[in-house]
């Protein structure tokens, strides 16, 4: 026996006609890669992402082929991306940051037909064209006056090819059909691919705009610095248009003073971003003395938020919300929202709970186990590997790839975490980064949220060296702030009394900068490879 109701698909495309049906006027406004400020509507964005379908049924692409962007945070960025999986195609965000051997990698293995990709791309794409063993056609995002003129390219004009092509009808497809594809950044071994169903995408989109997660609505002006390939810039595209928000890009544009007068400009109440993006803001606003204007929350992921962090962007009126999530998790998993309970504790008290990385959302449940797979109580104190299931959580990797990741219906994160009473998670470390001293663990995490807030620090790492007593030892590098003072002796006095003492790291190195992953992540595995021959004082 079935209910009654309706059988309506969740597909895509069903968010952008809602956008465009019931707030056609509001903004869609990119940075664009040319230099000027576009403006855009839903409605706008709605009618062209459907000339994509058009222009892509034109170019001989079938339901189920992979189309690639090769392409920042724009409004052709957006308009392709729902025109793709408009089409019945899967759209692959391919991040431009990866080595490019890993690029050439994936676009094989994704097996990719046709590679939509910004101007700022070209020479990358003219090198690694030749690698490519399956892109037929080659689209570039821009207009006719922006073309190059000498290039090994046969590029079609992104915006000629929409003029040539009327409005198509979207292709149906069920909602369990693909509709993007995404790879892991691939620190270690080949990037995985992760390749989300229509479904999937509108009820992570839903469960987004919810009050407890980014309480996003029509009222909302919202800045997602996250790129759109980097786990679908965490939905936004997708959940602003659920609720009618005014979506603001930052195209190519990284830097604070560019990303402060865009928020300032737009009246932006609502940015997401990696932790360094939010650091150097920190700095920028340290020397020009401004405010953010309108922002009020800034929603942060990819790794921990330092706790001096929090405390800052309080002093300034921008409440932090602490996300957690993966690529294989659409990526949301956790919102570091308040409780009654939690909202009525002392300020301190409050901040011991917003350093951890939030509560689960619906449509994800989480445990931690130990190492023979036995569930652990959430006590808060209690640490083993956290196991994820859901909707929109990857149930396989593209291709089957990676699959000792699954066990009995759960994804394995990776990640070491605890779980406490009020459901608040908190990751102690990534399963390869914990140091084990002595039998005990020290959270690499929790070391480098202490340290950063030190004086004069701008950013800060811990790595396990090897030790001939203790196995491993806490190596603590850190980065100062522009024109600041820092030494080890001045690091380990501000750390002292505010970690246990056996966390105290064996040596502090005082370096110009640290390496990141292609998302902004710390790149431990490059760190532990350099210091793998490094002698601790205390050895």
């Amino acid at each position: 026996m079935h209910g009654t109701m309706q059988d309506w698909p969740l597909v895509v495309h069903k968010i952008i006609d809602h956008a465009a049906i019931y707030h056609a006027g509001r903004e869609v406004v990119s940075l664009a890669c040319e230099g000027h400020v576009h403006r855009s509507t839903w409605a706008e964005v709605r009618g062209r992402a459907r000339r994509v379908v058009a222009a892509l049924q034109g170019l001989g692409v079938q339901p189920g082929d992979r189309v690639a962007t090769l392409a920042w945070n724009t409004w052709r960025h957006v308009e392709s991306w729902y025109g793709i999986s408009g089409a019945g195609a899967v759209a692959h965000t391919i991040n431009p940051r990866l080595f490019e051997e890993q690029i050439t990698y994936i676009a094989n293995h994704a097996e990719d037909r046709v590679l939509f990709f910004d101007l700022t791309f070209i020479k990358l794409v003219e090198k690694l064209a030749p690698q490519f063993k399956t892109i037929e056609h080659y689209v570039l995002l821009t207009d006719r006056a922006h073309m190059p003129a000498d290039t090994s390219l046969n590029l079609l004009c992104y915006e000629d090819l929409l003029a040539a092509h009327d409005e198509a009808e979207w292709v149906a497809v069920p909602e369990t059909a693909p509709a993007g594809l995404c790879y892991t950044s691939g620190t270690t071994g080949n990037p995985k691919g992760v390749q989300y169903s229509h479904r999937s995408n509108v009820l992570h989109a839903m469960a987004a705009c919810a009050t407890d997660t980014f309480g996003m609505s029509a009222k909302t002006t919202v800045l997602p610095v996250a790129p759109m390939y980097h786990a679908n810039a965490w939905s936004i595209p997708y959940t602003a248009a659920c609720a009618g928000a005014k979506l603001v890009m930052n195209g190519p544009n990284f830097d604070p003073p560019t990303l402060h007068k865009l928020i300032v400009d737009e009246g932006v109440d609502l940015a997401l971003a990696v932790p360094t993006i939010w650091l150097g803001m920190m700095q920028y606003l340290e020397k020009t003395g401004q405010g953010l204007g309108k922002l009020d929350r800034t929603a942060i992921g990819g790794s921990a938020v330092p706790r001096a962090m929090i405390e800052a962007y309080d002093k300034l009126g921008v409440k932090v919300l602490q996300l957690w999530g993966m690529t294989e998790m659409s990526p949301l998993g956790t919102v570091g929202v308040g409780l009654p309970e939690t909202d009525s504790m002392p300020y301190e008290q409050q901040l011991d709970i917003r350093i951890k990385q939030g509560r689960g959302i619906f449509g994800v449940e989480m445990k931690i186990v130990d190492d023979e797979g036995r569930e652990l109580p959430r006590d808060g104190k209690a640490f083993g590997r956290l196991l994820v299931r859901g909707p929109w959580i990857v149930g396989s990797y593209f291709k089957g790839d990676g699959a000792s990741a699954f066990e009995d219906g759960w994804f394995d994160t990776g990640d070491v975490a605890t779980l406490d009473p009020l459901g608040y998670m908190q990751i102690v470390d990534r399963a390869k980064d914990v140091i084990k001293s002595g039998g005990e663990w020290v959270s690499s995490i929790d070391l480098e949220n202490v340290a950063v807030g030190a004086p004069g620090v701008a950013e800060a790492c811990v790595i396990g060296v090897h030790h001939p007593k203790w196995d491993e030892r806490p190596l603590l590098l850190v980065v100062p702030k522009e024109g600041a003072e820092v030494t080890k002796d001045s690091v380990l006095a501000y750390l002292d009394g505010r970690i246990a003492k056996w966390w105290t790291p064996d040596d502090v190195l005082v370096v110009p900068s640290l390496p990141h992953t292609a998302t902004g992540k710390l790149l431990k595995t490059a760190l532990r490879e350099q210091y793998k021959d490094y002698k601790l004082p205390t050895a």
